[in-house]
C-alpha cells in the first residue's frame, strides 16, 4: 500500500448518520451534501448511489481526511472502472497508476472533504435546533391552553358574539407573559413567523408553525414516520363551537369593526372621525365638505354645548349623509369626571383689527375684514378673513359697492377707513371683503358710514361682537392659587403685579385627593407645577414649566394630577342625564376616564335600563389605571352584545403616564385590541399643525400614516379641518402599490448626497 494512497471508507444509510451524530466521542462524520450531487474527482462524472453518505474512519477526536470514496453503479464498463477508484460494497481501495497525478488529486479531494465536513455539521446542528425549537413551541402551546382553562369562567360569561375574541385575548396575554425573545429569533432565522403578527389568531398561528416544523423533518433522515398533529382551532364552549382558525379570526376583526363604525366604502383602509361643534351649525356647507373629503364618523363632546345644539348637528349630519349617499355615524362622548379649570369672567366685547407689519413698523399686508348682514352665515370657504363684522342696517349694506370707503371711529376715537374689495352672495344677503391698513378696536354699536358727496349716507351698526376670552399668563416661578369657588365665573385679570394668579376648579375631587409635593399639569401638559400647600378650599401651586414668554391658561382647560390617587365615580350625574339623549340619537357612546371594571358594570346597568343593546360602546383610555387594566376592561365589556371599541386619547394619556412612554403604550393598546378583535380609534393631535396653520409637520404625516394600523383616526375641529380630512384620507387610504410605483422612478433618478 502506497503512503496515503489507500484509505478505508464505509458506505452507510443516512439514518445511521444521525444515530452516529448523537455520540460525539465516536469517529467524525463527513457528509458530502446530497449524494445525488456528489461530483466525481477522478475521471468522468459518475452518478452515485442515492440516499447514501460516506463515513470516514478516523482516529482520535480530530478528523484527518485522506481521500474521498464514491459509489459507482455496477453497470459501468471495465474501461471506466479502470480509470476510477476500485471499490466493493463495503470497502474501497484506491490504486492510482500515476503517483504524481494522484497526489494532486488527493489534495483537491481532501480540501473538498473538509468543506463537506462543515456542511454536514451545519446540517446536523440545524436539525438539532429545529427539534429544540419544536419542543419550545409545544411548551408555549400548552401554556396558552392552560391559561384558557384557568380562565374558562371568564370566557363563559362573555356574550356569544365575543367568545372567540375573548379566548384569543387570553391566548395573547399568556404569550406576552412569557420570555419568548429567543424563540422569536430562532423562528426568524429559519424563515417562519416572528410572533409579531399573530395577535388576531394566536393559537392557530402557533399550531401552524408547529405543523411546519414537523413537516420540515425528513422521514428518511429520522427513519420514522411522524404522525400529523391536528390544529386545535375548533373548540366547544358549552353548546357552542368556537372556530379559532385564522380565516375565522380575521373575519371577526372585520365584522367587529363594521358593527361599530360601519362598512368601509371602496378601497378605504380606515375610518376618519371629526370632532364638530357650534361651527358646523353656522356653516351649511361645512358638513358636506367634510363628508366629501372622506369623513365617515362625527364626534360630539358632551362636555360642550347642550341638547339643542347636539340635535341640530345630528340632523345636519344625517341630512347631508342621505343627500350624498355616504353613510356616516355619530359618536357622543360623555364628559366624565374630568378636572377642568373654572370659567373666567368674560372680557369686553371688542375686536382688534391689526394689519401685518415688518420689523420697521411698515404695513406689509392690510388686515382682511368680512362685512356681512346680522344672522348671515360665514364667508365662503376659499376666503380667510382676519376679522368678521356683523352689520345691522340693510339700507347701508345695499349701498355698498366695490371700492366704496366705509368710515368709522374706533373705541379710542381714532378715525379709520375700510375699503371694499369684493362682494359675494351668502345666505340671506350679500357679504363684502374689505381691508384696513391701520390698527383699530371695534366694539358692538360702532357706527359705519359711507363717504358720499355733500352728505352722509345711511348708517350701519356693528353688532354681536364676541367678548374677549380672558386668561392668565403663567411663567416659571409664578404662584397659582386654585380655588373651590361655587360661583359660575371667576373674575380675574390677565396679569398680576406680584406674580400670583387665581383660577377656580368646580370639582371637589381635586381638593380631596392631592397632597403637597405632587406634580400637577394644565391644558394637556402645556403648563406644569408642584403643589406647595393644600386646604379645604384652596391649593397653592408653583409653576415649574411654561413657555419662555409665559403660557396662557384660560377657561375649561384640563387639569391632570398623574401621581394622585383620585377616586372618580364611573358616571357622573351629568353623564346619566346626557346618556338619555345619547341613547336616543347617537350610534356610539364614548366613556371617558374609564379606570375600573366597576365603571363598565355601571354602564351596562344603565344601558340595560334604556334597552340599548345595539348602541356602540367606546372605552376611552386616558389614564394610567385604564391602560393597566385594559384587558380586564375589555373582557368585562364583552359580557354585553353591544359593539365595542377603544379610543387612545393620547392627550391625557401622555400627561398621566409620561410622554416618553406614550409610543410604547400606544403600541401595547393596539396589540391588545388586535388580539381581542376590537377596533381602535387613534385620537389627539393627528395633523394638528395642519388643522391650526394649514401646513402639517413631518412627524404628523408619519403619525397619520401609522394610523392605518388603527380602525379609525380622529381629527379635532379647527380652521383647516376640511383640508386636514382630505389630507388624512389621502395618507391613510393611499394604496401601497400606487405609492411604490410613484416613488420608484424618483428613487432611481435621485442623486445620493
Amino acid at each position: 500500500m502506497m503512503i496515503g494512497a489507500v484509505s478505508v471508507c464505509s458506505i452507510t444509510e443516512q439514518t445511521a448518520l444521525l444515530n452516529h451524530a448523537k455520540f460525539p466521542d465516536c469517529t467524525s462524520i463527513v457528509l458530502y451534501g446530497n449524494s445525488t450531487f456528489l461530483p466525481c474527482k477522478f475521471g468522468p462524472k459518475v452518478p452515485c448511489r442515492k440516499d447514501h453518505i460516506l463515513l470516514s474512519q478516523g482516529w482520535g477526536q480530530k478528523l484527518t481526511p485522506k481521500i474521498v470514496a464514491y459509489g459507482m453503479p455496477p453497470e459501468q464498463d471495465d474501461a471506466q472502472r479502470r480509470s476510477s477508484p476500485h471499490f466493493t460494497d463495503d470497502e474501497v481501495f484506491i490504486c492510482p497508476d500515476d503517483d504524481e497525478c494522484f497526489e494532486e488529486q488527493r489534495k483537491e479531494t481532501a480540501a473538498s472533504l473538509v468543506q463537506s465536513s462543515t456542511e454536514l455539521q451545519a446540517t446536523v446542528a440545524k436539525l438539532g435546533n429545529q427539534e429544540n425549537l419544536l419542543d419550545k413551541l409545544k411548551a408555549v402551546q400548552l401554556h396558552i391552553l392552560a391559561m384558557e382553562q384557568w380562565n374558562a369562567s371568564r370566557i363563559k360569561t362573555c356574550h356569544r358574539n365575543y367568545s372567540a375574541s375573548a379566548t384569543n385575548l387570553l391566548h395573547y396575554l399568556a404569550l406576552k407573559c412569557l420570555d419568548i425573545e429567543q424563540i422569536k429569533e430562532e423562528l426568524s432565522s429559519i424563515g417562519l413567523l416572528t410572533l409579531e403578527t399573530v395577535n388576531p389568531h394566536v393559537l392557530s398561528s402557533l399550531s401552524a408553525c408547529i405543523q411546519m416544523l414537523i413537516g420540515s423533518r425528513s422521514d428518511s433522515l429520522l427513519s420514522q414516520t411522524c404522525s400529523s398533529e391536528g390544529l386545535p382551532v375548533l373548540k366547544k364552549l358549552g353548546d357552542e363551537k368556537l372556530d379559532l382558525g385564522m380565516t375565522s379570526m380575521i373575519k371577526k376583526v372585520t365584522s367587529n369593526r363594521d358593527l361599530l363604525l360601519g362598512t368601509l366604502q371602496g378601497q378605504k383602509m380606515a375610518h376618519i372621525m371629526v370632532t364638530v361643534g357650534q361651527e358646523v351649525v353656522e356653516n351649511d356647507t361645512h358638513i358636506t365638505d367634510l363628508i366629501n373629503s372622506g369623513a365617515t364618523t362625527f364626534r360630539i363632546n358632551c362636555a360642550h354645548g347642550n341638547p339643542e345644539l347636539w340635535s341640530k348637528i345630528i340632523r345636519l349630519v344625517k341630512r347631508c349623509s342621505q343627500l350624498l349617499e355616504k353613510p356616516c355615524r355619530i359618536l357622543m362622548d360623555l364628559a366624565g369626571p374630568k378636572l377642568r379649570t373654572g370659567r373666567l369672567k368674560h372680557g369686553p366685547c371688542v375686536v382688534k383689527i391689526s394689519p401685518k407689519r415688518n420689523a420697521f413698523g411698515t404695513v406689509v399686508r392690510p388686515s382682511k375684514v368680512w362685512l356681512t348682514p346680522q344672522g348671515a352665515g360665514p364667508p365662503p370657504p376659499h376666503l380667510s378673513p382676519d376679522v368678521i363684522l356683523y352689520v345691522d342696517g340693510q339700507e347701508f349694506l345695499n349701498k355698498l359697492e366695490v371700492d366704496s370707503c366705509v368710515r368709522f371711529s374706533d373705541t379710542r376715537g381714532k378715525r379709520r377707513t375700510l375699503t371694499i374689495l369684493s362682494k359675494y352672495p351668502v345666505f340671506s344677503g350679500v357679504g363684502f371683503m374689505a381691508e384696513c391698513s391701520k390698527t383699530a378696536y371695534i366694539e358692538s354699536g360702532t357706527s359705519l358710514y359711507i363717504k358720499e358727496k355733500g352728505r352722509k349716507s345711511s348708517v350701519g351698526f356693528v353688532v354681536d361682537v364676541p367678548p374677549v376670552e380672558q386668561f392668565v399668563r403663567l411663567r416659571v416661578g409664578d404662584l397659582l392659587i386654585i380655588s373651590r369657588d361655587s360661583s359660575d365665573e371667576q373674575d380675574t385679570s390677565p396679569s398680576s403685579a406680584n406674580g400670583t394668579h387665581k383660577i377656580t376648579c368646580p370639582s371637589g375631587y381635586l381638593f380631596d385627593s392631592v397632597k403637597p409635593g405632587e406634580p400637577i399639569s394644565f391644558d394637556d401638559g402645556k403648563i406644569w407645577g408642584i403643589i406647595k400647600g393644600t386646604s379645604i378650599s384652596e391649593i397653592v401651586v408653583t409653576i415649574t414649566h411654561a413657555g419662555l414668554k409665559g403660557t396662557k391658561l384660560s377657561s375649561e382647560k384640563s387639569i391632570n394630577i398623574p401621581e394622585s390617587d383620585i377616586r372618580y365615580e364611573g358616571l357622573t350625574s351629568k353623564d346619566l342625564r346626557d346618556l338619555d339623549f345619547v341613547a336616543a340619537h347617537a350610534d356610539m357612546v364614548g366613556i371617558s376616564f374609564v379606570r375600573d371594571v366597576h365603571d363598565i358594570v355601571v354602564l351596562h346597568q344603565e344601558l340595560a335600563k334604556r334597552k340599548c343593546s345595539k348602541l356602540g360602546i367606546v372605552l376611552k383610555i386616558e389614564t394610567k389605571g385604564g391602560f393597566e387594566k385594559l384587558p380586564l376592561l375589555v373582557l368585562e365589556a364583552m359580557k354585553s352584545p353591544n359593539p365595542l371599541g377603544v379610543m387612545i386619547a393620547r392627550g391625557d394619556l401622555a400627561v398621566e403616564c409620561g410622554w416618553e412612554k406614550l409610543a410604547d403604550i400606544q403600541e401595547e393598546i393596539i396589540s391588545i385590541c388586535s388580539a381581542a378583535h376590537v377596533p381602535v380609534i387613534l385620537a389627539t393631535q393627528v395633523l394638528e399643525s395642519l388643522v391650526k396653520t394649514g401646513v402639517p409637520s413631518r412627524a404628523e404625516i408619519t403619525d397619520a400614516a401609522n394610523g392605518r394600523r388603527a380602525s379609525c383616526v380622529m381629527l379635532n375641529k379647527g380652521k383647516h379641518v376640511v383640508k386636514a380630512v382630505s389630507t388624512l384620507d389621502t395618507i391613510v387610504n393611499s394604496q401601497y402599490t400606487r405609492a411604490k410605483a410613484e416613488l420608484k422612478p424618483l428613487m432611481l433618478s435621485s442623486p445620493v448626497n
